[in-house]
């Protein structure tokens, strides 16, 4: 929106033409949505106080997490606000993946919030039945699926990038829209079922959609795509403002959420940034490398259905509890020692993902 007021603004004095510089507008995009969260942030606090929407601890749960009942949650629309306000500010809104990625952002959150509603407003414990949240999320996923595909404009949109492998990119054809599929909603659920410490699930997000802001840039510029043997697919340049504008509100909303938590950011702030996630690394071509990158995510969900498998076939637990943080905060180790130690985890495997940008 900026960006087209600023070129309509260059004939009268050249100098706004800096704003058509996508790394000045990444910054830009990046405070944005910071300034949003930190800003809005205290008043939606005392609104969810007020509205008594607050979170409901289960009791079979680590003893220490009983404190936490009450804690107002469905933050994540705090989140969802600054990244949705600051695209529109600052991304080139002619760009079709911009709209694509936004179109997750908000579909997914609305299926969260509706889930959150149900939990914490209507007292219904199950929230939004599980089918129909899969089925959702199924419906919007699969959509984009079939969106990309039929507006594919290059060969590159739908081959596979195997990382370390400079001449590995098979064509996936109609299995492009079985991966799209099960990339976005399995991160979505992923980070979902990841989202259960303070500030747990926020940084590694933030982590992995910076490092998704080099990819889109790289991706997207010509020489640089040249120089490192990518694809170069022009359109994902624009991803970079969405990268930064996540990583810009999702370090607002660690202002209120790192330990011990103001806010939760709920079902509604979980479920769209693991879909936005899964989106951006299904347009930037690196849905292999996002399950590198994610680790965290992807080892939360294993432990869950290790845990659920093992005991529906041998009637044992193969974890105290399952998601596996629970499991460490069963062991003993405080809340924070788990949340750093997986933050430290997240740096390490988001380094190692960027390592594939080179070492091809």
């Amino acid at each position: 929106m900026l960006m087209l007021l600023a070129d309509w603004l260059q004939q009268f004095e050249p100098s706004f033409r800096v704003f058509s510089y996508l790394t000045l507008r990444a910054i830009l995009s990046t405070l944005t949505a910071l300034l949003i969260a930190v800003l809005i942030g205290p008043r939606m606090i005392r609104w969810l106080q007020t509205m008594q929407i607050g979170q409901t601890v289960r009791d079979d749960g680590p003893q220490s997490h009983l404190a936490k009942s009450g804690t107002p949650t469905m933050g994540g629309l705090l989140i969802l606000a600054a990244i949705v306000v600051s695209v529109l500010l600052w991304a080139d809104l002619t760009n079709r993946y911009v709209w694509v990625t936004l179109s997750v952002v908000v579909g997914y959150g609305i299926i969260g919030f509706i889930d959150d509603y149900r939990k914490v407003v209507r007292k219904d414990p199950k929230g939004l039945i599980a089918r129909w949240k899969y089925f959702w999320q199924s419906v919007i996923a699969i959509g984009v699926a079939l969106y990309l595909y039929a507006s594919q404009q290059d060969p590159a949109e739908t081959a596979l990038l195997v990382p370390f492998f400079k001449d590995v990119m098979p064509q996936m054809g109609l299995f492009f829209i079985v991966m799209t599929y099960f990339v976005i909603v399995g991160t979505s659920n992923a980070v979902n079922l990841t989202d259960g410490l303070d500030g747990l699930a926020i940084v590694p997000t933030v982590l992995v959609a910076g490092a998704f802001a080099i990819f889109a840039y790289t991706t997207g510029n010509i020489n640089f795509s040249a120089y490192l043997n990518i694809p170069y697919l022009p359109l994902t340049s624009e991803l970079v403002i969405v990268c930064t504008a996540i990583v810009g509100a999702g370090l607002g909303f660690l202002w209120f959420n790192t330990y011990p938590a103001m806010v939760f950011m709920g079902d509604v702030g979980s479920l769209a940034l693991g879909g936005t996630l899964g989106i951006i690394a299904v347009l930037v071509r690196q849905e292999i490398v996002l399950v590198i990158m994610g680790g965290v995510f992807v080892v939360e969900t294993l432990s869950v259905i290790l845990q659920v498998g093992s005991f529906k076939l041998r009637g044992q637990r193969i974890f105290r509890m399952a998601p596996i943080h629970h499991h460490y905060e069963l062991k003993g180790w405080p809340e924070p020692r788990v949340i750093v130690r997986f933050w430290i985890i997240s740096i390490i495997l988001v380094l190692v993902g960027l390592a594939t940008l080179k070492l091809r």
